[in-house]
């Protein structure tokens, strides 16, 4: 890694950190450290704990500090959701709304004092660069990890990609036409615990893989995301001894065409009889 990229990051977080008041033991000006706050303004209207820790990235026991804390303070309570007794659920009490109101109020006056010494066009280029790092953290914490077909996730992707194609294709799309292959293996993409992405892997014959299933959501798409699913099969590819990876689209998907294009995937003749699809690529595995 770069040494320079890695001191400008640096920086830029102790420059964060000090602006937003982030090292003070009362965050804002409130009667509370940053992580409480934090806190404080994630569970909202009620959010299950398991939501919460995935959101925040805390481990079980530290979280359950936090909590203990806010409800000691009359601020929060926790308890097994009526539906599901297996899960519990913080909700803000009358006091913790009225707290949160507040920090809502506090965080927007910090916000405008960043802004207001600065001229109208310095405050776009400031809110635009910070909308870029967003993004870009974001790409960096999109976690991948290979599960089975039959995982719930797994299958919300799936759904979910479906949904889309029946927008987006010219002719409409048919799910029950569409070839089943025995797909092996999903790779599953997430953000703060939340299924964002999928591809799944097959093997039609020894030392072929085959692409299928392919998708990334709209919220997160522009982060490069298809770009990186689609490494990380190539690898899987690899790492199971095939020789070439292959897959089939529809003409509807351009921006997915160009990235195969730019991928080096090379236009073949049809090898399977995929009602839905118009053109077939296969990439040589090195």
């Amino acid at each position: 890694m770069d040494v320079d990229l890695v001191a400008q990051v640096r920086r830029f977080n102790r420059t964060v950190t000090q602006r937003v008041g982030a090292l003070n033991d009362h965050y804002l000006g409130g009667e509370r450290p940053l992580g409480e706050a934090r806190l404080l303004w994630e569970i909202g209207d009620g959010r299950d704990l398991r939501s919460l820790r995935a959101a925040l990235g805390l481990d079980s026991g530290y979280l359950s500090r936090l909590l203990r804390s806010l409800e000691a303070d009359g601020l929060v309570t926790v308890q097994a959701d009526p539906a599901d007794r297996r899960v519990r659920v913080a909700r803000l009490t009358t006091v913790g709304k009225r707290e949160r109101r507040a920090l809502d109020r506090r965080s927007d006056g910090i916000a405008e004092a960043i802004l207001s010494p600065l001229s109208d066009r310095q405050q776009q280029r400031l809110v635009a660069a910070m909308a870029d790092v967003e993004r870009l953290l974001r790409a960096g914490m999109v976690e991948i990890e290979a599960v089975s077909p039959s995982h719930p996730d797994a299958r919300h992707c799936v759904r979910a990609y479906f949904a889309d194609l029946a927008v987006l294709f010219e002719d409409g799309f048919d799910g029950d036409a569409v070839l089943q292959p025995e797909v092996e293996l999903v790779l599953l993409a997430r953000i703060d615990g939340e299924p964002i992405g999928c591809v799944a892997l097959y093997e039609p014959e020894a030392g072929v893989c085959e692409i299928k299933r392919m998708w990334v959501h709209e919220s997160t798409r522009g982060l490069g995301l298809g770009r990186r699913l689609l490494v990380e099969t190539e690898a899987l590819a690899r790492q199971r001894g095939a020789a070439c990876i292959r897959l089939e689209t529809n003409r509807s998907l351009t921006e997915a065409i160009s990235l195969y294009r730019s991928a080096g995937f090379e236009e073949v003749p049809p090898f399977n009889a995929e009602p839905h699809a118009h053109h077939w690529f296969r990439k040589t595995l090195d």
